[in-house]
């Protein structure tokens, strides 16, 4: 029987949710024979004594805050236990493998990555050569179908650690996560996942979810986050999937993300969607202009967005969208524009104000390196991103003034109606105007939503 322990799985950051990063793994492991353990760096101190028992350590980075935090995560674990192997794995392990390398990476992995990483162990215990463990470049990333087993999440911290759902009365509920669906059929420029996936997607199949589910619901979960890249990607799936939960755990809420183009093709989907329970949907709106939308790739108009707004308000599923407001192709008129089209709508109250600070990521192996419109200045390796600039400098002082604001707001616990205002006063100072407001000031009533603000 092997030594438990000897394997340690951590996790450093998966935006407030029990992390999937790991708890996945881990099941693929303790299937092949494996007894690893688990550490949530997000909830959970750095535990020196599992640390100092690990022959291999592997960190999950399936974003980039996850990322960042995991390189220091991957000096502490180097200074506690110099023989450790260290292994990157996620979806942003590929991208930034020669990063990784030079922190003391044995392995990189990403994409569909887990039968190799139960491949890693073993050659691990047996000494093997890990040469071919690592994956340099999103093309070398792994993206075949595997035979899944249900996450196990037992080692886990217990649901109320985790991001909880607030509803649109203020009550908050224990919240859990699955994903139904991994990587995705589309290829948005901007997006880390094409340069994995490369436009392919994969159903997890029905009875792992819902076994998924039924064992979250049983440590407290009252509703469950699909964090698939796109849940309508396949959309018989997820009804599929929707009306089984619902049958199941009538009580049970849910959200899921999806696409603003298949928000308004499959609006009937969205309507049994909400009826089977599901709160908020969402929605990668990134931009009011189609420019930065058809730069990105996105598949989707400005009359689009507000079609999507639509039916989800015939629905009765709120729509939280993020957003890019910040590109080398969007101007400080369009940001204004922006701020006043979500408060003449009334959208602000669905919006995390994080999401009017964000600025354009252009990670290694990104779709828009082949822009030629985009100018690049170097790779950022401590930003994990290249570098470029606004050709209105407006722009840039602008948007650090916006996080700073922000960041700041929310770690006050400050109501987002008035962070939203203090934006809006940055962006017209920016452009030389004088603070007005709206005819019709949004409400600061709040749609439900998670404690645990949208961010990558």
């Amino acid at each position: 029987m092997r030594q438990p322990g000897e394997i340690l799985l951590v996790s450093t950051y998966e935006l407030g949710h029990a992390p999937h990063g790991i708890a996945l793994p881990a099941a693929f492991l303790l299937r092949a024979g494996f007894r690893p353990a688990t550490l949530d760096l997000a909830v959970e101190p750095l535990d020196a004594e599992r640390v100092a028992r690990a022959r291999l350590v592997a960190i999950s980075v399936p974003m980039h805050t996850a990322l960042r935090l995991g390189l220091a995560t991957a000096s502490r674990v180097r200074e506690a236990n110099p023989r450790a192997l260290l292994c990157f794995h996620g979806l942003y392990a590929p991208l930034h493998a020669p990063l990784l390398i030079a922190a003391g990476a044995a392995a990189v992995l990403g994409g569909e990555c887990e039968e190799e990483l139960v491949s890693l162990a073993r050659a691990a215990e047996s000494g093997l050569p890990l040469d071919r463990f690592v994956q340099v470049g999103a093309a070398a990333a792994s993206v075949g179908r595997l035979d899944f087993p249900v996450p196990a999440r037992e080692s886990l911290p217990p649901p109320e650690r985790y991001a909880r759902l607030v509803d649109a009365a203020g009550a908050e509920r224990a919240a859990g996560y699955t994903e139904a669906t991994r990587g995705c059929l589309h290829l948005c420029r901007h997006c880390p996942l094409p340069a994995v996936y490369r436009g392919r997607f994969f159903a997890v199949p029905r009875e792992v979810v819902l076994a998924d589910v039924s064992q979250q619901v049983a440590r407290g979960a009252a509703h469950v986050t699909f964090g698939d890249p796109d849940f309508l990607n396949g959309p018989a799936h997820a009804v599929r999937l929707a009306r089984e939960i619902h049958r199941r755990f009538p009580s049970l809420t849910f959200d899921f993300t999806a696409k603003v183009e298949h928000l308004v093709k499959r609006a009937d989907s969205v309507r049994e969607l909400a009826s089977l329970g599901a709160v908020f949907v969402t929605s990668a709106v990134e931009s009011l202009s189609d420019r930065v939308l058809e730069k990105l790739a996105k598949g989707h108009t400005r009359d689009d967005v507000f079609r999507a707004f639509e039916v989800c308000r015939e629905a009765g599923l709120s729509l939280r969208p993020s957003l890019v407001p910040f590109t080398p192709w969007a101007g400080l008129s369009d940001y204004l524009e922006l701020l006043q089209v979500f408060e003449t709508e009334g959208w602000l109250g669905q919006l995390d104000p994080v999401q009017l600070s964000i600025r354009l990521l252009v990670p290694p192996g990104s779709l828009l390196l082949d822009d030629p419109e985009l100018k690049l200045e170097g790779l950022d390796e401590a930003g994990l991103t290249w570098r470029w600039s606004h050709p209105d400098p407006r722009m840039d002082a602008l948007q650090r003034k916006v996080a700073a604001t922000v960041a700041s707001g929310a770690s006050r616990g400050e109501d987002p109606a008035a962070l939203s205002a203090e934006v809006k006063s940055l962006a017209l100072a920016a452009a030389g105007r004088a603070h007005t407001h709206v005819a019709r000031p949004f409400s600061s009533a709040r749609a439900p939503r998670l404690t645990e603000s949208w961010f990558c």
